[in-house]
């Protein structure tokens, strides 16, 4: 029988993952490319074939999604799997018409077909939307399972935006690993908090191999989601997290209305500067979705070291990139820093953006006055320190996960703001914890 020919569209993450569980090892498929969007300069690469398995000797290569169509139609491509996460439901039936008016068929992979069951209690922790909270949201059950004296590792969701084929597996637990692996901004401001707090958290490309180190020294594996995906690994509690100042998407995004749906545990995070209206409109979805689910209310309160420099100041607002960009959030942080402590006034940066910062504004308009840290490479956090130090202000407020200033030299005066979960009253963390405590 001729092979099924397979193109995976994705965005450095899931893609990988799913021919990893899925095609890698299966004659009865020919993976022909990988599609690539979102991550700059991703595409055009190569799945290595140290990566790749003994079925694709030299590799399989990644295109821009722009040419998915002239690559069915040269390849005569069977199915298209689309394999990248948080984009709305709309925008997934619109790639679905480009690949069906090709002439091939477009799948979804659920949960069953790309979950790998581990040896140890996995929790994990996912969200309807980029940027709810699920970090402080890791940490905070990391915090409570080492409290209760578990060994517990954190498995942080792919990010492999270098050498794949070094990236196949990972281990962070000091600042020294970050250079080690060259971690672009956004990978550091993943893995950065949890060595602060004196945790080992692994990544990569490889998720089989990487869940079957990782058990080797820990007793409870906790998944840290990236973006609204699904887990990669089968879990023993799902906690789903979502965002009362994004009320509606909840149920608007692929694959975020999923994890909704399956949560066994929902956070209802931000409860300090969301509008009352809007959260009751979020306990209303929540209910009528999952009505199973226990709901945990939240904050995540913000601290800033040196506060009483913003009173009065015209600040430059620097934000987690990802939150801004295909999260679509209209603030983080670093604004309600700002708001807090008096800032005089929110320079925008667009008038001094440069190179690839300046491509990040155009393609994200809604980003608006904040600048968000972009840094997929060497170049990207070149621009991103050109434009900083440009732009007109005072002081500069970092709201992003790490100390940039330790990657970035700003010339300016700047703080930093930090932030972590607070549940309000019960149920909490810890009671639905318990069966992982003892």
């Amino acid at each position: 029988m001729a092979k099924v020919k397979i193109i995976i569209m994705g965005a450095a993450g899931r893609d990988f993952h799913n021919f990893n569980v899925a095609f890698r090892n299966q004659p009865e498929y020919e993976v022909v490319a990988f599609t690539a969007t979102q991550i700059p300069g991703i595409d055009d690469k190569m799945y290595p074939a140290s990566l790749s398995g003994a079925l694709y000797p030299d590799g399989i290569p990644i295109h821009p999604e722009e040419e998915l169509t002239d690559l069915i139609r040269k390849h005569q491509v069977n199915r298209v799997i689309f394999a990248y996460s948080d984009v709305t439901h709309e925008a997934v039936m619109h790639k679905a018409s480009i690949a069906l008016a090709a002439g091939a068929d477009f799948w979804l992979m659920g949960p069953d077909s790309t979950m790998v069951k581990s040896t140890k209690p996995v929790v994990s922790i996912c969200a309807i939307r980029t940027g709810c909270g699920k970090s402080q949201t890791t940490r905070k059950v990391m915090q409570i399972l080492k409290a209760a004296g578990k060994q517990v590792v954190a498995i942080r969701h792919a990010m492999p935006y270098g050498d794949l084929a070094k990236q196949k597996t990972q281990r962070f637990a000091t600042l020294e690993d970050l250079k080690k692996h060259d971690c672009t901004i956004e990978e550091m401001e993943e893995y950065e908090p949890y060595i602060a707090m004196g945790g080992v958290v692994y990544a990569g490309v490889d998720y089989e191999a990487i869940l079957r180190e990782a058990e080797q020294e820990a007793e409870i594996i906790l998944w840290d989601g990236g973006n609204n995906d699904l887990p990669f690994y089968v879990s023993d509690l799902e906690i789903v997290v979502t965002d009362p100042l994004r009320t509606g998407h909840e149920t608007r995004y692929h694959p975020g209305e999923t994890n909704l749906r399956r949560a066994d545990v929902v956070i209802i995070n931000k409860m300090d500067t969301a509008e009352a209206a809007e959260v009751d409109k979020l306990r209303h979805t929540i209910s009528q979705t999952n009505p199973k689910a226990t709901v945990i209310e939240a904050a995540s309160p913000i601290t800033v070291e040196g506060q009483e420099q913003i009173k009065g100041k015209r600040v430059l607002v620097i934000e987690d990139g990802p939150t801004l960009t295909h999260g679509e959030m209209p603030y983080g942080a670093g604004v309600v820093a700002a708001w807090q402590f008096g800032a005089k006034e929110v320079i925008d940066p667009r008038p001094w953006a440069v190179g690839s910062i300046k491509e990040t504004f155009e393609k994200y308009p809604k980003v608006g006055v904040l600048l968000p840290a972009m840094g997929y490479g060497p170049e990207q956090i070149r621009d991103l320190e050109k434009t900083i130090n440009a732009v007109d202000c005072d002081l500069v407020i970092i709201g992003t996960p790490i100390d940039l200033t330790r990657v970035v030299d700003i010339q300016k005066p700047s703080v930093r703001v930090t932030y972590e979960l607070q549940e309000i009253g019960t149920p909490n963390l810890e009671m639905v914890l318990k069966p992982f405590t003892g």
